[in-house]
Order: structure tokens, then C-alpha cells, then sequence
């Protein structure tokens, strides 16, 4: 079955960086577009950003814009965040699926980013 295991966050001061990782499996990845999601506490999960199943088209949301990177190695079936000069409005759970409209029903438990100092 369709699975994600996220990876890499944790708790980073303001200006810091951390790179996310997302692995699935269960689906054909190479052939996939995918998305990296985020979920604060108390507010509706927001697409953050989107990468074409070839790598060679991006997009994010503007309040990341010039600070993430979306990137992906389908022989590793691994999605990448880079996500530098953070914020504490970024912190969040992070997940990753499908865009939005073509998403699995199915998530992974998430990887929790904290931007505080």
C-alpha cells in the first residue's frame, strides 16, 4: 500500500536551516508529481511547494519563495525540502503527498519543524 516516512526536522533558531526527506513507496514514484505540505497547530494543512515527476518544474507558495527548495531522486524514491533563512511562522508538521486534487488518501506521520529560539 501507498506509505510516507518523513524525516528531518527538528528544532532550529531563526535564520537556521534543515533539509527534509520523504520516502514513498506502495506507488510509482518516478512517474509522480509530489508536494511537501505543512500543518500549524490550529490551522488547515497548506501546499508549500510542488516539483514535476522529471524535476524540471517547481512551484511554492510565496511566503517560502527564494528560502525552500523542492527537489528529488526518483532512483531513491526520495522527495527533498531544503529550507533555509527559517522562520517561526514555518514551524509545523511537514508531510508529503501527491498535489493537491491527485492525493493519496493515505499520509505519513509527518516530520515536526520548530523555528524558536
Amino acid at each position: 500500500q501507498v506509505q510516507f516516512v518523513e524525516s528531518g526536522g527538528g528544532l532550529v533558531q531563526p535564520g537556521g536551516s534543515l533539509r527534509l526527506s520523504c520516502v514513498g513507496s506502495g506507488f510509482t514514484f518516478r512517474v509522480n508529481s509530489m508536494s511537501w505540505y505543512r500543518q500549524a497547530p490550529g490551522k488547515e494543512r497548506e501546499l508549500v511547494a510542488s516539483i514535476a515527476f522529471d524535476g524540471k518544474g517547481t512551484d511554492y507558495i510565496a511566503s517560502v519563495k527564494g528560502r525552500f527548495t523542492i527537489s528529488r531522486d526518483n532512483a531513491k524514491r526520495t522527495l527533498y525540502l531544503q529550507m533555509n533563512s527559517l522562520k517561526p511562522e514555518d514551524t509545523a508538521v511537514y508531510y508529503c503527498n501527491r498535489p493537491r486534487g491527485a492525493a493519496f488518501a493515505t499520509w505519513g506521520q509527518g516530520t515536526q519543524v520548530t523555528v524558536s529560539s
